[in-house]
């Protein structure tokens, strides 16, 4: 079994997460500030929630052959947000946010309490990219320099609105010499790429149906947006309006970095209902469990009230699509109702003593009022 640890945020540090620094944020962006806008978008806005990015990327590659219409299809049988499913239509990006999981955490983190920063920082290094003579138009995207709201901006677009060429470059040649050298930038070649002297490259063109709807404001507004009615061809509903809003219940579990996004998305574990619903499940499914005597599959389940992982890591192995249990870090303080429990035979052994116990004081006890004899 592989756990994979997603970043932890313990609650001693939920006070005092700084934000994130400048080059820390271009760090972060480096390997997706050249991709198309529209998958940008989508791609922050996924980032945001990183356990249904994994349970995405088990279902892609577990169903390489589902595509196009029968894609859209398959994603309303998934309870994951939208952008998530979109990027289905994206195996190798869904892979690298995987395979990076780290990196796409902190992406989210970043993007939810600093969008404009985050949304600057793509700005920065397509420029710099631009400047290095390597960000240019043809069959595969189209690159545009327009003003918003007064600031020159660099836009990128399929060359084919229907057909999509996922870039795959080397961030420390591609935008010149990288300059930050305590923040390296993140980076990723899909299984079968070849770096060697070629720094910039693409993929197979995914013909994208209706899964691109995501959209950039460049300028004042430092933010994305959805073009609804793509959206709603895509996702089978009937929304509205372009805003995009993150919806926490997406998130999993998964604890925000810092105080302030944790007020505004986060309820903390003992205030929701959510977390109290949870945790009766758990409860619930921990009885039946014993009276199975399986306990040992209990291992590594949050104990007590707890619903939500704190500086733990979530075990993701590879039991299929959605199906994680949380890891406490070695030195906490578990004061749920499973604690001790080891495995099946463990408790069975503590029951049959108890038992034996009870059955031994009942033959040594005595009547109240300190009576010579024993009744009969």
């Amino acid at each position: 079994m592989v756990a994979l640890t997603v970043l932890p945020c313990a609650r001693a540090q939920e006070g005092s997460a700084t934000q994130f620094k400048k080059e820390e944020i271009e760090q972060l962006v480096a390997p997706i500030a050249l991709y198309p806008d529209a998958l940008v978008a989508q791609i922050l806005m996924a980032s945001t929630y990183p356990l249904e990015i994994v349970s995405a990327a088990r279902w892609s590659k577990a169903n390489p052959s589902v595509k196009d219409k029968a894609l859209e299809d398959e994603m309303q049988k998934q309870t994951w947000d939208p952008s998530v499913k979109s990027l289905t239509a994206f195996p190798s990006v869904l892979a690298m946010l995987n395979d990076k999981l780290d990196m796409t955490q902190k992406l989210g983190d970043a993007f939810l309490a600093q969008q404009k920063d985050v949304m600057a920082a793509i700005q920065i290094l397509r420029a710099k990219a631009d400047k290095a003579g390597n960000l240019k138009s043809g069959k595969e995207q189209k690159i545009t320099t327009t003003q918003q709201d007064g600031q020159t901006v660099i836009v990128i677009e399929p060359t084919n609105p229907q057909v999509v060429y996922v870039p795959t470059y080397n961030p420390t040649v591609v935008y010149g010499p990288w300059p930050y050298t305590a923040y390296p930038p993140y980076y990723y070649y899909p299984p079968g790429y070849s770096a060697g002297s070629v720094f910039f490259a693409f993929t197979f063109g995914v013909a994208v149906g209706n899964a691109m709807w995501g959209g950039c404001n460049w300028g004042g507004g430092g933010n994305v947006y959805i073009n609804h009615n793509t959206y709603n061809n895509f996702n089978k509903t009937n929304i509205n309006t372009g805003d995009w809003n993150h919806k926490p219940e997406h998130r999993k579990g998964v604890q925000y970095r810092d105080q302030a996004t944790q007020q505004k998305f986060g309820k903390g574990p003992a205030q929701g209902a959510d977390s109290r619903e949870a945790f009766r499940g758990r409860a619930e499914q921990g009885r039946q469990e014993i009276a199975r005597g399986g306990a040992d599959n209990l291992k590594g389940r949050p104990a007590g009230g707890d619903a939500r992982p704190s500086a733990g890591s979530l075990d993701l192995s590879s039991k299929g699509a959605g199906d994680f249990s949380v890891q406490r870090p070695s030195g906490s303080r578990d004061t749920g109702a499973f604690d001790g429990i080891g495995q099946g035979g463990h408790t069975r052994d503590v029951s049959n003593r108890g038992a034996a116990s009870r059955a031994s004081a009942a033959g040594h006890s005595r009547p109240s009022g300190g009576g010579g004899g024993r009744r009969r």
